[in-house]
């Protein structure tokens, strides 16, 4: 009895089983760049790069390396599955050695691809994929355990180029066509993403700039009293600011303020708030009701739709007296062996509020050893807390500073910051300003 032909499958199967396959791909592609869409950060968005793009060719390890054509940076390097260790020692390697490293070197030809390293054979002579290995790149292979990799460059089709990124496979292979077509495709849209992101951080480091240097570059150095400051700008930019300047007679004039709003218009309004307190602290700084009536009359006439509030302190190291007035602002707390406590300000609202504003001052004798913290209420607000429960924690944190850091007010400050907060001022960027002034009285 013969042997029964086999049997083809019909041509509606395969091309049913084909629409299947671009529809399945096609669906991926969707879920994974809507994850990417939804990233905001620029680091944050390399991760989702490299997670999603190992995903699609079947690594476990990778790295992206960001440098823009343009010079303008900025530069990073993110590995997944890599320590910083590990991210070292692939830097080691000569960059012409590596397929990456010749995309990142814009070398003729370099378009990326897949490269084979015969780390167990160290006569293999030429990969498969190229020219012979490196003697460096075979031993930081063998030592970190990859055999393969793939990389891709980032290439948006409006500017030069971004950056590299490279899977690294633990042993020799390669992606499938398949692999290769749908990771292209989500490279060329992750590069359009990155270089959204890549402005957007720009103009945030460029916004922070400028913030920075409307604050005082230095503290000055009074008799009697040490000085610290903590300053961070929210990401959109905002209007939190202090000042500490030396007035006639050995006095000191502190300063804390927000203007509202936030971006580059805040900005330039905080700037010249803060320099319009300074001339009148220099004018009638003993009189500190007196200098935020003259900046609430300068507000409501130049700022008209902007609101403000500050704290203005005229400190006489010598007596260690303080007087102060606020403007809607947190009241200074007042930290030492002895007691930490709030000082009981007057109730006032913000500048340019109401048609007219006053406030009583407020008079403090802190004790030798004593520090006053003045601060920005984004302090609070960072916590994500009510606002009892913000003060709460801010006290807590002010009472709990050790007996070692009470000498410094650079210390104090940071214990402050770091028991507040849970990162202190680490880099993740945050929608609000945090500003902090402690004054030691000697």
């Amino acid at each position: 009895m013969g042997q029964r032909p086999t049997t083809s499958p019909a041509p509606g199967t395969v091309i049913q089983d084909r629409l299947a396959g671009w529809v399945s791909d096609l669906t991926t592609l969707h879920e994974l760049t809507e994850r990417l869409a939804r990233t905001g950060q620029l680091t944050e968005s390399l991760d989702e790069v490299l997670r999603a793009g190992a995903a699609l060719v079947g690594a476990r390890r990778g790295l992206v390396v960001l440098e823009p054509a343009d010079g303008l940076g900025p530069a990073h390097t993110v590995g997944l599955g890599l320590t910083r260790a590990d991210l070292g020692s692939i830097e080691t390697v000569p960059r012409e050695a590596t397929v990456y490293g010749r995309v990142l070197a814009g070398l003729p030809g370099a378009e990326g691809g897949s490269e084979l390293l015969p780390t167990a054979d160290p006569d293999a002579g030429e990969g498969r994929y190229g020219p012979p290995v490196d003697p460096r790149h075979r031993e930081v292979a063998s030592r970190l355990g990859y055999a393969a990799s793939f990389a891709l460059p980032l290439n948006p089709s409006a500017a030069g180029r971004l950056g590299v990124v490279v899977w690294f496979y633990d042993e020799s292979a390669e992606p499938t066509e398949r692999q290769r077509h749908l990771v292209g495709l989500y490279c060329q849209y992750a590069a359009e993403h990155l270089t959204q992101v890549l402005e957007v951080e720009r103009a945030r480091s460029r916004l922070t700039a400028f913030a920075e240097e409307l604050l005082p570059s230095r503290l000055p150095r009074v008799a009697g009293v040490q000085l610290a400051a903590r300053h961070r700008t929210s990401a959109r930019g905002g209007g939190d600011w202090y000042d500490a300047l030396p007035l006639p007679e050995g006095a000191l004039g502190l300063a804390v303020g927000s203007v509202s709003g936030s971006g580059p218009s805040a900005v330039a309004a905080m700037g010249r708030l803060r320099a319009s307190l300074r001339a009148y602290a220099v004018m009638e700084g003993e009189d500190p009701v007196a200098v935020l009536s003259d900046l609430e009359l300068l507000l409501r006439v130049t700022e008209p739709a902007r609101s403000a509030t500050a704290l203005f302190a005229f400190c006489e190291p010598a007596l260690r007296r303080i007087t102060l007035a606020g403007a809607g602002h947190t009241p200074p707390l007042l930290i030492g062996a002895g007691r930490t406590e709030f000082v009981e300000t007057s109730l006032s609202a913000p500048l340019g509020m109401l048609s007219c504003w006053e406030a009583p001052c407020v008079e403090v004798e802190p004790a030798p050893g004593e520090t006053v913290l003045l601060y920005t209420d984004g302090l609070l607000q960072r916590t994500g807390d009510a606002m009892d429960r913000a003060f709460a924690r801010l006290h807590a944190a002010a009472a709990s500073v050790p007996r070692s850091h009470r000498e410094d007010p650079g210390a104090i400050a940071d214990h402050v910051l770091k028991s507040v907060l849970a990162d202190g001022l680490g880099e993740v960027p945050d929608d609000e300003d945090v500003v902090l002034l402690a004054a030691r009285f000697e």
